[in-house]
């Protein structure tokens, strides 16, 4: 007996627990009549999509044009009088390398131009003093004839000589770097004490004039921008300065690590507009398929493939569906093939979704299209 009525103390608590979970139940979940369970859900409608949309892409602000320089010949960097963001002019010293060398060869080259020189004036009077005995019958034709050989072979060495010392002063002058242009340093590439190679980039200078963007495109929007196609930029630095581009070129090929296509947009000559600011290109393109854009949240997967939940209004149950995502946006997915205008998505709680669970709808989040907002891309 006493055993018994231990045993009935001890399920009580467990009978308690178990009614204190069916109440919290209860609560959470509403039923019908019949006790079909039906959850309450969020739901995107999905609007008529247009066949316009828009395309953002940023980009930096640079020169059209801009200067690698570096010295013709090889030696030590001994002075660099400019640094980034110093304006020059052309004809401006930009850095200067240690002439000692090449002024060595000067002097070489101006001893052997006077040997040289000498080596003529010799072989003149010989060729003259020939020249008068052929003509008294004294000495013979050939003798003659190679008096003027050497003579002509002194003047090719003393032109080649002179060629040789012209040569050695312009390597003395170009151990001095200077611009060719006006415009601005962008980048110093070598110090003092560094040894270069002819033809190394030292100083950077992006020429003063046009202006332009660099933006990079993805392939499956590149065929929407071509020559000579009107843009619009807006800048980071200054909200209210808009200006018209136009599309100025297109790389033929993909950059290999990126797999995006460099489009360069020339920019109107504006003073606000500086080099290295952070531009907006903004361009319409005509869209050959529908996409839609839903939030992240909508999408499920089920056997390894992307899905969405969609909900019968008749029926008010909710079904999946299988999509096709193209890509991702800062804040969903855009959808090229599965969903259609009038549809209507579960946007939050997939995780809790069966096939044909009844819900209900607690109001639409919003109407999500794939014109405007819904369909425009940022980069």
């Amino acid at each position: 007996m006493f055993s018994t009525s231990h045993s009935r103390a001890r399920m009580l608590p467990a009978t308690l627990l178990a009614a204190v979970l069916l109440t919290l139940t209860a609560c959470s979940q509403e039923k019908t009549e019949a006790g079909t369970i039906i959850r309450p859900v969020k739901v995107v409608e999905i609007a008529q999509a247009s066949d316009a949309r828009t395309l953002n892409y940023s980009g930096a602000v640079r020169a059209r044009v801009e200067m690698n320089l570096g010295f013709r010949i090889n030696g030590k960097i001994s002075e660099r009088l400019v640094d980034i963001g110093d304006r020059v002019k052309a004809g401006e010293l930009l850095a200067r390398m240690d002439p000692a060398d090449y002024g060595l060869a000067v002097q070489s080259a101006r001893a052997s131009l006077d040997a040289a020189e000498r080596q003529v004036e010799t072989t003149a009077l010989a060729r003259n003093r020939a020249e008068r005995l052929f003509a008294k019958n004294v000495s013979s034709k050939a003798q003659l004839e190679q008096a003027t050989l050497s003579y002509d072979q002194a003047v090719a060495s003393r032109d080649s000589a002179r060629s040789a010392l012209d040569q050695a002063k312009n390597q003395v002058n170009y151990t001095d770097l200077k611009s060719d242009q006006n415009g601005i340093v962008t980048a110093v590439n070598a110090d003092v004490g560094q040894v270069v190679g002819s033809g190394t980039p030292v100083v950077t200078v992006a020429v003063d004039g046009e202006k332009e963007v660099l933006i990079a495109i993805p392939e499956v929007d590149i065929a929407q921008f071509k020559p000579g196609k009107t843009v619009k930029a807006s800048f980071w630095s200054d909200t209210s300065l808009t200006l018209q581009g136009q599309v100025r070129e297109v790389a033929g090929s993909a950059d290999p690590q990126s797999r995006t296509f460099a489009v360069r947009v020339s920019l109107p000559n504006d003073p606000k507009v500086l080099l290295g600011m952070t531009a907006n290109i903004e361009a319409s393109a005509d869209s050959a398929r529908q996409l839609i854009a839903i939030p992240l949240t909508a999408l499920a997967k089920k056997d390894d493939q992307p899905i969405v939940w969609t909900v019968d209004r008749a029926t008010e149950t909710v079904h999946s569906r299988v999509v096709t995502v193209t890509d991702f946006t800062g804040d969903g997915v855009r959808v090229a093939e599965g969903l259609k205008p009038g549809d209507v998505v579960v946007s939050a709680g997939t995780q809790f979704m069966i096939e044909g669970l009844k819900v209900k709808l607690e109001g639409m989040a919003g109407k999500q299209s794939a014109a405007a907002d819904a369909a425009t891309l940022t980069r």
